[in-house]
């Protein structure tokens, strides 16, 4: 853990050079449709693909200049990631009005694979999320519609209980949803708890090298979800945090490239990155555009190398803590006043 980690601005510049090495190709079965695009791969069972990387909408809507915000957002687009991540909650809205900003001008929304996030328990705050979720991004349709944080152990209970999965069900059938899934970083037994609720088109999760070793999702929800046909989406490469960075990266467990490659290489469809400037946007093109599946020796050496402090989760405290849950669902669970 002693090598230095590159910080944002080497690391892209290192990238691109490798990326003009390699000719900015990818595998065979990942191509990307023209140059400037990015591999693809398939969503599950939904007969989609989407690119191997998704923009996340908590990032895009911290960049304070909207205007900014948008012009990463284009050119994310012109670029070929169309997968677009949200969530109800972003930023009390915020994420989901500056993306819909976005999504409206030029025909952009039609070049997108859109997904946001509900984060009610009960059937009258799903309906009401949905239509704020519709009213801000300016669409008539949700690609992907995800529950939430399904962090505690209830919530696979509550969705049924309460009434959200029948509304979400309600709301596909009249085609104001195409495709329905969860997400969750707390647990992989609440996940597990999850799949059996319903046929789910897909499922979101933490996906990173100190994964491996401490309540991993990619050992015991990945091979489950896969076998449902799930399309399995990763997140918190970087071990999550508010900062582009990542918590791993500033801790030096892995480098970037290192994190997104070992990500990358899972058997996931997608992984949603936090893009919060151009030169991050740019960084992760690259890298998508470079990725090579990491080999078994590769993958033995970075995960044995990251084994001693990975094992007792004290870079994923958003599986061991509840303090990186949301505020909306800590309040649905009693936790804040």
């Amino acid at each position: 853990m002693s090598d230095p980690t590159p910080n944002r601005r080497e690391f892209l510049q290192t990238t691109v050079a490798a990326s003009t090495a390699l000719g900015l190709t990818a595998s065979a079965a990942e191509a990307a449709d023209d140059a400037r695009g990015l591999p693809m791969r398939p969503l599950g069972k939904t007969g989609v693909k989407v690119s191997i990387l998704c923009l996340g909408g908590w990032h895009i809507g911290s960049i304070p200049d909207q205007k900014e915000a948008i012009k990463v957002m284009h050119a994310a687009i012109d670029e070929g990631l169309t997968f677009f991540d949200n969530a109800w909650d972003y930023h009390d809205g915020g994420s989901e009005i500056v993306m819909g900003k976005a999504l409206a001008m030029d025909g952009k929304r039609k070049k997108v694979f859109l997904m946001t996030k509900n984060c009610a328990r009960d059937a009258k705050g799903t309906r009401q999320h949905l239509e704020d979720s519709l009213k801000r991004l300016q669409t008539d349709v949700i690609d992907l519609w995800q529950f939430h944080e399904i962090n505690y152990d209830n919530d696979p209970d509550w969705i049924v209980e309460k009434g959200a999965l029948a509304e979400a069900l309600k709301a596909q059938k009249e085609g104001k949803v195409r495709f329905i899934g969860f997400t969750g970083h707390k647990s992989p037994h609440i996940h597990l708890k999850m799949l059996p609720r319903h046929k789910w088109d897909t499922v979101q999760m933490p996906m990173n090298v100190c994964d491996y070793h401490y309540r991993s999702f990619v050992h015991q929800v990945v091979p489950e979800a896969n076998k449902l046909g799930i399309g399995c989406i990763g997140m918190k490469s970087l071990g999550g945090g508010a900062n582009h960075q990542g918590q791993l990266v500033v801790n030096k467990v892995c480098t970037v490239d290192e994190a997104r490659h070992y990500a990358l290489s899972q058997e996931i469809a997608s992984l949603v990155v936090g893009i919060d400037s151009m030169e991050v946007l740019k960084q992760d093109l690259a890298t998508a555009r470079a990725f090579k599946k990491m080999n078994a020796e590769e993958l033995r050496k970075l995960t044995a190398r990251v084994k001693e402090v990975a094992g007792d989760g004290r870079h994923e405290r958003f599986k061991s803590t509840q303090f990186y849950d949301g505020p909306y669902h800590q309040k649905q669970h009693g936790l804040m006043g």
